[in-house]
């Protein structure tokens, strides 16, 4: 199935009717494989700036890790001033996991959930599971532990997710929860303006209770990365934006320059308040290093817009090197996802945190997450087409390329570019 459709990149999509729909081997962007009565129609087909938005989101997640692993001494302080903006990318993971799933249950009735919690469950936990072991003997053999302490450090791993792997936890939750959402937003039919606002009242008021130590110690911090309820502003915008999708991009499209000048201010304005606290300036203000601050929550609705900008960008040129890379980006991204610690840990066992002595440790950082990312498309596509495609990528299994095959898909490339 083609990727990119050069034809559907307009400034405005088709019809709902119309509209395509992301592969569903992709439980990051994926759409749900509903079973469902008779009654409704469904919007099954491909939306290919949905798509290109996966890469976009994937350079955002590698550029927070290689930050924190190559950034260099000294560097705290401007560290944590771009993480606190780079971490949207959570928020926009589930954002459009959330959309695109109800997305293609709009108009439909599900009636067989036993269907969907397995398809779902199947694309996360079994490569969740896959990485979780491969992680362990990596960080086993880097710091090896007495057999009992490395089965209990196993157990935690499975238990709490490796490093990035935590979000297939949320994820999880919200396909266990995702009836309940989707009751909610077609009871409020009609009302949904009002559901984002009280959602969004309820995201902020949670993430201040949060931010300055009222709630639990374990709805805080590290703890609360892993509770879909810390996101819930997001997954409900997800699922208001799937059943008004055809408004919400004539609207942003529409008003690029206000939605970028927004996102900038808000990004002054979480910055600010980053530096301010830092410095205690405004002792108030609460930690610096919390990734749940309230303030950041304006950024995070104006840069998931953005992405979503960039997405459609994306998908118009007629470039066929930009649509390939656009294409392997996109089909490779849950691998990017999966695998980018494996490299990032790699790249430091090599002593790759000590080049900030000979050159700036921006371009170090810059450098390491073109390279982690072109090595970690490069692995998927060879892993996608082995028997273990499935738990190492959530892909199905791809056949190589072959001659005939690939002369055919120039030809095609050929005609479209035309």
């Amino acid at each position: 199935m083609a990727l990119i459709d050069t034809a559907a990149s307009a400034t405005a999509p088709p019809a709902a009717s119309a509209l395509p729909t992301p592969p569903s081997n992709d439980p990051l962007s994926a759409g749900a494989e509903a079973s469902t009565t008779s009654g409704g129609t469904g919007t099954r087909q491909r939306l290919d700036h949905i798509d290109a938005m996966r890469p976009v989101k994937q350079a955002g997640v590698v550029s927070t890790h290689t930050l924190l692993a190559f950034a260099g001494a000294g560097t705290g302080v401007t560290v944590g001033a771009c993480l606190q903006l780079l971490h949207v990318t959570r928020e926009a993971f589930l954002f459009v996991s959330a959309c695109m799933l109800a997305y293609s249950c709009r108009g439909l009735i599900v009636s067989n959930w036993r269907t969907f919690y397995q398809r779902r469950f199947a694309m996360v936990a079994i490569p969740y599971l896959a990485w979780t072991v491969i992680y362990f003997f990596i960080t086993q053999g880097m710091n090896p532990r007495p057999f009992w302490t490395a089965v209990g450090h196993f157990l935690y791993l499975c238990a709490t997710g490796y490093y990035q792997l935590y979000y297939l936890i949320v994820l999880m939750q919200f396909y266990l929860l995702f009836p309940l959402f989707l009751w909610l937003v077609r009871k409020t039919a009609g009302h949904h303006a009002a559901l984002m606002i009280v959602s969004l009242i309820v995201q902020v008021t949670y993430t201040s209770l949060m931010h300055w130590g009222a709630l639990p110690w374990a709805s805080q911090d590290f703890w609360a990365s892993r509770e879909v309820i810390s996101y819930q502003f997001y997954l409900v915008a997800g699922l208001v934006v799937a059943a008004h999708l055809d408004d919400v991009h004539a609207f942003l499209v529409a008003h690029v320059k206000a939605i970028v000048a927004f996102t900038f201010a808000a990004a002054g304005l979480a910055e600010a308040w980053y530096y301010l606290a830092q410095y205690d300036v405004v002792r108030w203000f609460g930690s610096s290093s919390d990734p749940f601050q309230p303030v950041v929550v304006p950024f995070n609705i104006g840069a998931i817009a953005c992405i979503y900008l960039i997405g459609v960008a994306l998908v118009r040129p007629k470039s066929p090197a930009l649509r390939t890379a656009v294409q392997s980006g996109s089909d490779n991204a849950y691998g990017v996802y999966l695998a980018q610690m494996v490299f990032i840990l790699g790249l430091g066992g090599l002593g790759w945190a000590h080049l900030d002595h000979f050159i700036p440790w921006p371009i170090v950082c810059i450098a390491s997450v073109v390279l982690v990312f072109g090595l970690c498309v490069a692995l998927t596509a060879v892993l996608a087409r082995t028997p273990l495609a499935r738990p190492l990528t959530g892909r199905t299994r791809v056949a190589w390329p072959s001659p005939r095959r690939k002369a055919g898909a120039d030809s095609a490339q050929a005609s479209m570019a035309g």
